[in-house]
């Protein structure tokens, strides 16, 4: 379910305002809308009354063109999945000392050994971007591959979604992060990080290719994600909001997905509230960057309505609980937002309690995107998960990821 909840928000509310003959159908759930975005909105209507509408406009354009976020960028290279979608990946490369690597196996007989690949997987609504800070802190260090999951960022629509109408599901994640690793990471070991949605297809990888993780991967790390149940999820509601939820979404959702270019217009239309939802949903502290608030709401606008349609329905399957076992022999990063409302961090307790040996880190003050709101947090411990799995030297130095924050040391 990732940031489902304030995508979802988003599509519905948008729709509903934009075509009067929905507003019967979409009735009910309107209601349950209203009760998830009561308390976001409460503070955008009070900007609304003393900013006004181009104001407004003019500052989202202002953070767009001086925030740096989602500007790097890595030699790009595409994979393809088994139903022959295009799945687009960046390699952040190091040069190793004495040459390139593959030079230095010719000169010594491929007897050095190979570096280690992180391949880091997004979340939903997401793009590779959602890693900026520490793939800039990465950089130089170790070797890294981002990708953009199927219908997301740079990679092309879901070939099985668009021509056979078949659901998207975990596992054909799972399979979509073999495909790129065959591609850019065909040999040497591996640490596999996963946020959200990412999380669950490292798991529905290590589910499906067990034997790949035994020889390759070394080490994993799981950010803000779930290994199942995520139907219990409340996001904050009360009970009767989330029964409301649940009961009429998944099916209105399937219809706006149909009407995909209506309802695009009204959710530009509709920027200003929802840009207050979104934040709720994404962050837990107040002195997020404002640039950094509308770099994460410029990745959730980008999704097209019938993608988020189209996953929906798969977070409800997910289940890999079993699956874990297959990382129980490795260091394990279970890292999560105190403030998540979208895959609570008693998701990640339960992930860390059934890997005992895992070390389990709860961010204070952060929501479900954690790495984007304490960057420096979620770098630190995974350049210390990189360095237990001796993917970079002890002395290694790790920097130069900056902070989301606006508040001022003390």
């Amino acid at each position: 379910m990732s940031e489902s909840s304030a995508e979802a928000v988003v599509a519905v509310a948008s729709a509903t305002g934009t075509a009067g003959n929905w507003r019967r159908a979409t009735g009910i759930a309107g209601a349950a809308i209203g009760v998830v975005a009561a308390g976001a909105a409460a503070g955008v209507a009070l900007e609304r009354m003393t900013v006004g509408r181009g104001m407004r406009k003019k500052a989202r354009l202002a953070l767009d063109s001086a925030g740096p976020y989602g500007s790097l960028r890595g030699m790009p290279g595409k994979a393809y999945a088994d139903d022959g979608t295009e799945l687009y990946y960046e390699v952040d490369d190091v040069e190793p000392e004495g040459g390139s690597a593959p030079r230095r196996r010719r000169l010594f007989g491929r007897k050095a050994p190979l570096p280690v690949t992180v391949v880091f997987s997004h979340g939903y609504c997401l793009s590779q971007d959602s890693w900026h800070f520490q793939r800039a802190a990465l950089r130089g260090v170790v070797r890294t591959v981002h990708w953009d999951q199927r219908s997301h960022g740079r990679s092309g629509r879901g070939v099985r979604q668009v021509q056979d109408d078949v659901p998207v599901d975990i596992e054909q994640l799972g399979r979509d992060l073999k495909a790129v690793i065959d591609a850019a990471a065909p040999e040497g070991p591996l640490v596999l990080v996963g946020h959200s949605m990412g999380g669950m297809t490292v798991m529905a990888l290590a589910d499906q290719y067990p034997e790949l993780v035994r020889d390759r991967v070394v080490a994993v790390a799981l950010v803000g994600t779930s290994s199942g149940r995520l139907g219990e999820v409340n996001f904050g509601l009360p009970v009767a909001g989330v029964n409301a939820v649940r009961r009429v979404l998944p099916g209105l959702l399937k219809a706006l997905g149909q009407r995909a270019e209506l309802v695009e217009k009204g959710r530009q239309a509709t920027a200003d509230l929802f840009a207050g939802i979104i934040k709720r949903y994404s962050f837990a502290s107040r002195d997020v960057d404002p640039a950094v608030a509308r770099f994460a709401e410029r990745m959730i606008e980008a999704t097209p309505i019938d993608v988020v349609a189209e996953f929906y329905p798969a977070f409800n399957d997910h289940d890999k609980t079993e699956a874990l076992a297959h990382f129980s022999d490795m260091p394990v990063l279970v890292l999560a937002g105190i403030g998540d409302l979208v895959t609570p961090s008693e998701h990640s307790e339960a992930i860390a309690g059934l890997l005992p040996d895992a070390e389990l880190v709860l961010v204070p003050d952060a929501g479900h995107l954690v790495m984007l709101e304490h960057p420096e947090v979620v770098t630190d411990r995974l350049a210390d998960l990189l360095t237990r799995a001796g993917a970079v030297p002890a002395g290694a130095t790790v920097g130069g990821y900056g902070s989301s924050s606006t508040a001022q040391p003390g």
